[in-house]
């Protein structure tokens, strides 16, 4: 079985102190950051746009994957690859023509993410699913740090899981929203490969020990 991964969430990190915090996922057992980039239509909230995340990417050492919540992602592909983002995820609501903005990011270098808000099927990614690298299931409602896991997600999941299974696909899922360690087991035993955690990790006493004690129990 493969290795669960744990990608710590920078919108929940200390924005005046990002550097430090970057090097807290940097020394920790953590393996991807996950880095929310809003633009206050596409979502309510507005994060941090392109000069900060080059200011990120100066410090990171470890897989960058950029979450992008902001309409008409197809024009700042290019930027964004030139920032240094490894993986690139657009909504799928955000998308006219899903196929050509898959098709462009990899020819940018990137891997492809596909991000479903909660009330979107996954059939609808059925026709797409052998061009994305990986599958960003909202188990929170996409906007803000700090909500509540949405239990409908589990299910989701393995919906999700079955159709990667039915159409012979190597997509990856990943579960982004309200993770903790009362609901990780189950997502990876339903059929997660990668879990986005940002208040539970950075609120906690300890951030780096409840890293590590979250990757022991998904690689159980």
């Amino acid at each position: 079985m493969s290795n669960k991964l744990i990608a710590p969430s920078l919108l929940a990190a200390d924005f005046a102190n990002l550097q430090r915090d970057i090097e807290l996922i940097n020394d920790s057992e953590a393996d991807w950051f996950h880095i929310d980039i809003m633009d206050g239509v596409f979502v309510p909230n507005i994060s941090y746009g392109m000069p900060v995340l080059k200011a990120m990417t100066k410090h990171t050492k470890k897989f960058v994957d950029v979450h992008l919540m902001i309409v008409d992602p197809d024009r700042y592909i290019k930027e964004f690859a030139d920032l240094g983002a490894n993986m690139l995820t657009v909504h799928y609501e955000a998308c006219t023509h899903l196929h050509r903005s898959l098709q462009s990011i990899k020819q940018h270098g990137m891997q492809a993410g596909v991000a479903l808000n909660p009330h979107t099927s996954v059939e609808l990614l059925r026709d797409t699913i052998n061009d994305i690298d990986m599958v960003c299931l909202m188990s929170v409602n996409p906007g803000f740090g700090g909500q509540h896991f949405i239990e409908r997600s589990f299910d989701k999941v393995k919906q999700l899981k079955a159709l990667i299974k039915e159409e012979n696909a190597s997509t990856k899922i990943e579960v982004d929203g309200g993770v903790t360690d009362k609901n990780a087991k189950k997502l990876v035993d339903m059929g997660a490969d990668v879990l986005v955690a940002g208040s539970y990790i950075f609120k906690a006493e300890n951030p780096k020990q409840t890293i590590s004690d979250l990757k022991k129990l998904i690689n159980k």
